[in-house]
């Protein structure tokens, strides 16, 4: 059985909406950070923008904003920067654990694991 590529869109499409760019001026976004709107759409924002706004209302992972989206991530880092760049959006990555003790118990992510599987 062979998988078919995810449908990202028309390349013309995707290099019109990153203004032509094919990678974000930074690192700040990595699969995990966490992004929150700051603001609310405004007239003449890029519908892309607008929906990044919409989806972060609350704390969402760049992966996950990206998944909604069904963009490619490289393509998402660049809106993200974008936004970040003109105040619109916070960016933060998740506190790691500050010990082993803090740590979820290893039972509980493998009861975790098993009802994701059955889903």
């Amino acid at each position: 059985m062979t998988r078919r590529p995810v449908d990202t869109g028309d390349p013309d499409r995707l290099y019109t909406v990153t203004g032509g760019r094919s990678r974000a001026d930074d690192d700040t976004f990595d699969l995990v950070t966490l992004v929150v709107a700051e603001c609310e759409p405004t007239p003449g924002m890029q519908s892309e923008q607008v929906r990044i706004l919409d989806l972060c209302r609350h704390p969402a992972a760049v992966v996950e904003i990206a998944a909604e989206m069904k963009l490619p991530i490289t393509v998402v880092r660049i809106l993200l920067g974008d936004l970040l760049a003109t105040g619109r959006i916070t960016a933060r990555h998740p506190r790691a654990a500050r010990s082993v003790a803090s740590l979820p118990d290893s039972v509980l992510l493998k009861e975790v694991l098993h009802g994701l599987r059955n889903l």
